[in-house]
């Protein structure tokens, strides 16, 4: 709603319907291109433990988090108290961000092009951490390859999730889609 409507669709978006979407349905066979698999949603998850102690490093975590996704974090909470990892029920435990639409592909664009080429020796994510249904998750060791975070202001090198939800119907449809968008798979 507080989007401007005029406003140019993402590079990534257009990178789907005019490239993906064909390529989709010359392989897979569709009969009409609604059939063909598209993104929904990307998941950011982060897990923060030091959040229920002192709130100071959660605020600074969500706010990074915030930069990076370009939407405001969801404090995530404690379900029921475990004793054995000193767990209150109802305390801060983590940040989630949900993002759909627009904002969905501004960020992979720049997860696919800005991020990934900073994380060291990197050779591509694996193929195996495609669930059923097609959809994918990574999980990334600290936030600092995102040129959005201020090193000198980090209190914490926080790792995160990342998981990306697709209509695709199996394995294969999804990871066709998001090789087709650009993510960066080994070579098997």
């Amino acid at each position: 709603m507080g989007q401007n409507i005029a406003a140019e669709a993402p590079r990534l978006l257009e990178l789907y319907r005019k490239k993906a979407v064909p390529e989709l349905i010359k392989e897979f066979g569709y009969a009409n291109p609604m059939q063909a698999p598209k993104l929904v949603k990307i998941v950011i998850n982060m897990g923060v433990k030091e959040g229920q102690e002192d709130i100071k490093i959660l605020d600074q975590v969500a706010l990074e988090l915030s930069r990076i996704a370009g939407q405001k974090p969801v404090v995530t909470r404690a379900k029921k108290s475990i004793s054995a990892f000193k767990l209150r029920e109802g305390s801060p435990i983590g940040l989630k961000v949900t993002l759909r639409r627009a904002r969905m592909y501004e960020f992979m664009d720049r997860l696919i092009n800005i991020a990934m080429p900073r994380i060291r020796d990197f050779r591509g994510f694996s193929d195996r951490s495609f669930d059923q249904t097609g959809n994918y998750s990574i999980g990334l060791s600290e936030q600092t390859i995102f040129p959005e975070v201020e090193y000198d202001k980090m209190k914490k090198v926080q790792g995160m999730d990342i998981t990306f939800v697709t209509t695709a119907r199996d394995r294969k449809e999804g990871k066709r889609l998001l090789e087709l968008l650009g993510f960066p798979f080994k070579k098997s």
